[in-house]
């Protein structure tokens, strides 16, 4: 009997997705667990499989187009099966889609390099569909009445971080903390450990990660989240790592970080910022709380907004060469700039201050992050 298969929700934050490829063509046999088709959601691109043996009998969604959630995707059943029925009882679902724009995928690749929007160009291919002249023709009108802007239509993922930050300040009372931490000890661990170790470098990205985990296992009330009846306290340290891509902001997750070894956490770091880059990450992780380091930018001091349902986010400056005191005493040192940003609604300062002097401890006492 054939069966609808409708567009997934392939992570938490997905609205809608766009068809990258299929894989299958129509009448084409599939295998259980072959690859149907992929998908581009809010985060990554992912592969959507096949759960049954069947025959591919419809497409709902072909390559380039996009469609919210729930959309019709594909129809699988028996070889030469009627699916008209089918097809008409699911003609309303096809009718409340998003408005679809039919583009080849080279014109597709031309409007966005361009900056062009697709919304008043009428295609000249078949059913309207973009071709490459269509957008040439527009540009050059475009270049014609001397635009000086460029414009960029939002990705899906920019969509979603508009949505989910906007969310985030409206619904969670933000307040930070900041503190300067020295960062001379660090300094001398990481040297000593990558001295062992020439071909996999820790990062002192990593050294915090794992120093954040160790101070959220000595301040449980960290590791919350807010629901509208009760907060929850979650056993495992998962912690996000905020990573920038070039139309957008992506949060890889390592799990259990408190219970990994230093090396352990450095490679799963390292493998899953290259896959967040080449949006091939699995997006079914949910963090508990995040680290933002923009550092390696040259930025002293910022704060974040919470990557909800985190109760804080913690985001860490650049490590600063500077004369500080020691034992009354003018000597150049290294020190960074911490800031914790917390949701007051579960983090009250006594806490979040605590956790600070905790992470504070750790990285001054490094020792202490690898026992």
């Amino acid at each position: 009997m054939a069966e609808v298969i409708f567009m997934p929700r392939l992570s938490d934050t997905m609205e809608e997705g766009t068809v990258v490829k299929w894989h299958k063509n129509i009448g084409e046999k599939i295998l259980e667990g072959d690859i149907l088709a992929e998908i581009e959601t809010d985060k990554a691109i992912q592969e959507f499989e096949a759960e049954s043996n069947s025959t591919l009998l419809y497409i709902g969604i072909k390559e380039g187009e996009t469609a919210p959630v729930n959309s019709l995707l594909a129809i699988l059943g028996s070889e030469n099966e009627d699916i008209s029925s089918l097809l008409k009882e699911n003609q309303t679902i096809i009718k409340k889609k998003n408005k679809k724009i039919f583009i080849s995928p080279l014109a597709k690749k031309i409007a966005f390099e361009k900056g062009i929007s697709l919304e008043n160009i009428k295609g000249s291919g078949n059913n309207g569909r973009i071709l490459k002249k269509d957008i040439e023709k527009y540009n050059n009108h475009l270049s014609d009445d001397k635009i000086t802007f460029k414009k960029v239509d939002h990705s899906n993922m920019r969509k979603i971080i508009s949505k989910r930050l906007i969310n985030s300040q409206m619904e969670s009372p933000h307040y930070s903390l900041f503190l300067e931490i020295k960062m001379d000890n660090l300094i001398k661990l990481r040297e000593s450990l990558n001295e062992m170790n020439y071909l996999k470098k820790i990062s002192f990205n990593d050294l915090i990660v794992k120093a954040s985990a160790i101070a959220i296992k000595a301040n449980p009330k960290i590791n919350s989240s807010w629901t509208e009846k009760s907060i929850l306290y979650h056993k495992n340290i998962n912690i996000g790592i905020a990573v920038a891509l070039e139309d957008g902001l992506i949060v890889p997750v390592i799990s259990n970080v408190d219970d990994k070894s230093l090396r352990k956490i450095s490679l799963e770091i390292k493998d899953k910022v290259i896959k967040a880059k080449e949006k091939k990450l699995k997006s079914n992780e949910c963090s508990t709380f995040t680290v933002s380091n923009l550092g390696m930018f040259g930025i002293d001091s910022f704060t974040s907004i919470i990557n909800q349902p985190n109760s804080c986010i913690l985001s860490v400056g650049r490590i600063k060469k500077k004369p500080i005191i020691n034992n009354d005493k003018i000597v150049i040192g290294h020190t960074t700039k911490f800031t914790l940003t917390c949701d007051h609604r579960m983090i009250d300062g006594a806490v979040g201050s605590d956790y600070l002097k905790c992470l504070k401890h750790l990285l001054q006492e490094p020792l202490n992050i690898l026992l």
